[in-house]
């Protein structure tokens, strides 16, 4: 028996072949992100093959010099051959439709929150049943967030998998009411709220207090991570973090809409998920306007602005959700994956925060001409080159840590005049980044 899910992946999948092919015939197949100025500065990185050509746009800073030393350094940019490199959507649909390979097992925890609300923590294990770690000292925790639909899509699965193979322990956070996790309160998390992630992180933090802490994001997810990062700022207990295809903007984001391709798909899983709750959700909300909802953005008015107790508008919801609103605060490294031809961010022009990464010592920017939307594929099939990239820099970041770590402990010795001892617990402070 063929799931509604399955079918709906095969139609989108034959759908846009045919959709691709009849525009390639007709001469109209334009080539996205015609936006030149991103290319103008930065440090480029050109890799031997050709096929990289990504640009760091940051801040100068130690930290920058590090980071631009390492991705020289490594194969992580090297993306291959893609059969298809012009072809940012079906890119997109692989990454959304293809699963991983292995199929990895999963061990779900239940985190109960101060409101009996329930988000589901999904600790891969591997497709052999045993977690990360090993070697000397702790494991580094990868936290995984999902895109804002609660979509585990193929490509973060993978993911997942290349990190165990690397020692870290990977783990899905799950929001309320999404991926099968229950629904116990008539309440889900809005697109950027981050009080939920917030608890999820403290007790990840209490379970491994000697590990450092690490978050990837997935597309319009990072929304959820860039908030809470801003909110928290130097209390965020996280190491560093990253955002694969990020969505910046999120109101722009609903209002301008996204390819059918991408959007069709999503909001039938997640009405797929709603529907299950629709008698504990009926006192608190139209059930029948949001089964009905005919795109996202309909989708999130039914859910958070259009309550019974307590409805707002479209406005004053995303003075309180937009994701940037306090990235002034951020005080954790974050890299930002993206591509100018990502055909669900929008154009380059005017969904990059360029200004961000100019001025913040704690963004980072590795633009790539072709891509897609978490796409990066390699030549390996079901290969990303993203994921490498993400996994060098969370390599490079721990690498600084540490020599900052002994040099502050040397430095400290020689102040005082004794041996050196075990190395503090190292806390981001800004004149790292100077």
């Amino acid at each position: 028996m063929v799931s509604l899910e399955g079918l709906v992946a095969v139609a989108a999948v034959l759908t846009s072949l045919a959709l691709l092919a009849g525009r390639l015939w007709a001469g109209r197949l334009a080539e996205p992100g015609g936006w030149r100025e991103e290319e103008e500065e930065g440090v480029s990185f050109i890799t031997e093959d050709g096929s990289g050509r990504c640009r760091l746009l940051c801040k100068p800073s130690a930290l920058a010099q590090h980071l631009v030393r390492s991705l020289g350094r490594s194969t992580a940019l090297w993306g291959g051959h893609w059969p298809w490199p012009r072809w940012p959507r079906l890119q997109m649909l692989q990454q959304l439709l293809q699963p991983p390979s292995p199929v990895p097992a999963v061990a779900r925890e239940l985190l109960q929150l101060p409101d009996t609300g329930l988000v589901a923590l999904d600790w891969l294990v591997g497709p052999w049943g045993v977690t990360g770690g090993g070697g000397g000292g702790p494991s580094p925790v990868l936290l995984l967030i999902p895109n804002a639909t609660g979509k585990v899509t193929g490509g973060l699965l993978q993911l997942g998998l290349r990190a165990l193979e690397r020692g870290f322990i990977p783990v899905i956070f799950n929001r309320r009411g999404h991926n099968g996790c229950p629904l116990t309160t008539p309440r889900l998390q809005p697109f950027g709220d981050p009080g939920d992630l917030r608890e999820a992180v403290t007790y990840l933090r209490c379970r491994h207090p000697t590990a450092s802490l690490l978050a990837v994001s997935e597309g319009s997810g990072s929304g959820l991570l860039l908030a809470y990062l801003g909110e928290r700022g130097s209390s965020s207990h996280l190491a560093a973090a990253a955002c694969l295809s990020p969505v910046f903007r999120g109101r722009d984001w609903f209002e301008a809409g996204m390819p059918w391709l991408y959007e069709w798909p999503l909001l039938l899983h997640l009405k797929q998920g709603l529907s299950r709750y629709a008698g504990s959700l009926a006192e608190a909300l139209d059930v029948d306007r949001v089964l009905g909802s005919r795109s996202l953005r309909e989708l999130e008015e039914a859910l958070f602005c259009r309550t019974k107790s307590r409805p707002t508008s479209w406005e004053a919801y995303w003075e309180r959700n937009e994701p940037l609103r306090d990235a002034d605060e951020a005080a954790v490294p974050v890299l930002c994956l993206c591509s100018t031809d990502d055909p669900v961010r929008g154009p380059p022009a005017r969904s990059l925060p360029l200004e961000l990464f100019r001025s913040s010592p704690y963004f980072f920017l590795l633009l790539t001409p072709r891509g897609g939307h978490c796409g990066f594929p390699r030549g390996d099939p079901g290969r990303c080159w993203g994921h490498e990239a993400v996994l060098e820099y969370f390599r490079a970041m721990g690498e600084f840590l540490r020599a900052e770590e002994r040099r502050k402990g040397l430095l400290r010795s020689r102040r005082l005049g004794g041996p050196t001892g075990e190395p503090p617990v190292f806390t981001w402070q800004r004149s790292y980044t100077r």
